[in-house]
């Protein structure tokens, strides 16, 4: 399997690229983003681009893949709509698309939230916003995009959020946080299942399109 990965130096691309780069299966990872990984191995090839709305000159080496895991992402606080469109909604669209005309027969898979709003007429800013960002996403062309939807996530391996706000989060409740993923596996995920699911559902395809976190932790056992 040859994966495109998006948001790689994110704390869920961190998650999904080790997964990728430990598992047998997945022959070579390509991460695409703003900044470097950080990790080096044979599998990996990086391509750094300031403007991910735009891929001119970078067509052949986004050729040739199974696999989109787009992972890039932000959060909604004190950031406008607009702002927080572009980077969750127009850089994956722009990405699908351009993928779309280079890999025809790839399965691609979006890191949404738990509480998107399909219906994209909600209240909440996010949710909305995810929400459309799915929809369009499955209007793209792909033979199979699956929507991922994890809530709380573990971050495992070292792995750390770059956002000060989830790093205060998971510094207060970090001791306790494996147990309330093995008492609440509907809430509660990690960075390894994520990846691992990630994998088997493009290999084994899934039973839904939208995977809600006990999709995710069942797939990521």
């Amino acid at each position: 399997m040859k994966v495109i990965l998006f948001g790689a130096s994110g704390m869920v691309g961190q998650g999904v690229l080790r997964e990728c780069l430990v598992n047998p299966e997945v022959e070579k990872v390509l991460s695409v983003g703003r900044n470097p990984s950080g990790r080096q191995s044979p599998k990996l090839d990086e391509i750094v681009r300031k403007d991910l709305l735009d891929y001119s000159g970078a067509e052949a080496e986004l050729t040739g893949f199974d696999a989109c895991f787009f992972c890039l992402g932000v959060t909604s606080v004190g950031m406008s709509e607009e702002r927080y469109r572009q980077i969750t909604h127009d850089i994956a669209l722009a990405a699908a698309r351009e993928l779309v005309r280079r890999n025809p027969t790839m399965t691609f898979v979006f890191v949404s939230g738990m509480g998107a709003d399909s219906s994209g007429a909600g209240p909440v800013m996010w949710a909305r916003v995810k929400g459309e960002t799915e929809n369009d996403l499955i209007a793209v062309g792909f033979p199979a995009v699956y929507i991922f939807r994890p809530g709380a996530i573990v971050p495992m391996h070292g792995i750390r959020s770059k956002t000060w706000l989830y790093r205060v989060f998971y510094g207060v409740l970090g001791p306790i946080l494996p147990l309330l993923m093995r008492w609440f596996p509907k809430y509660v995920t990690s960075t390894e299942r994520v990846g691992k699911a990630m994998i088997r559902v493009v290999k084994r395809g899934g039973a839904q399109r939208i995977l809600e976190n006990g999709d995710i932790n069942e797939l990521g056992n």
